[in-house]
């Protein structure tokens, strides 16, 4: 069985899923940053020097985006890996998801 794979696809969609992950630590690194710079530890320097690189790093992916056309992409992984992470956490809903998925199954085991 041969796969044929659409090269523009795939590089998009590696790209968007780097780009997506960058972004979720540069949340976490921005409520750090806040974190920080709220309990007064910092000096005024240190705050300028950490506010900059997290701007320079959200122009940086902007940009990335813009210029590989993966904003679709990268959201599509954001909002993916998001629910993901809720049925996760939620123990209940994860519940409902392992059921949803069992009875999919059993289906798909009938028709099989």
């Amino acid at each position: 069985m041969v796969i044929e794979i659409d090269e523009d696809n795939l590089r998009k969609g590696l790209l968007g899923l780097v780009v997506a992950l960058v972004e979720i630590i540069k949340e976490a690194l921005v409520r750090q940053a806040l974190r920080r710079i709220g309990s007064g530890k910092l000096s005024e320097e240190e705050e300028a020097r950490l506010s900059g690189a997290l701007a320079d790093l959200d122009a940086a992916l902007k940009q990335i985006k813009n210029e590989n056309d993966i904003e679709d992409v990268v959201k599509s992984v954001n909002e993916g890996l998001t629910e993901v992470a809720n049925i996760f956490l939620n123990p209940e809903r994860r519940k409902e998801e392992l059921k949803r998925y069992e009875q999919k199954w059993r289906r798909a085991g009938d028709r099989g």
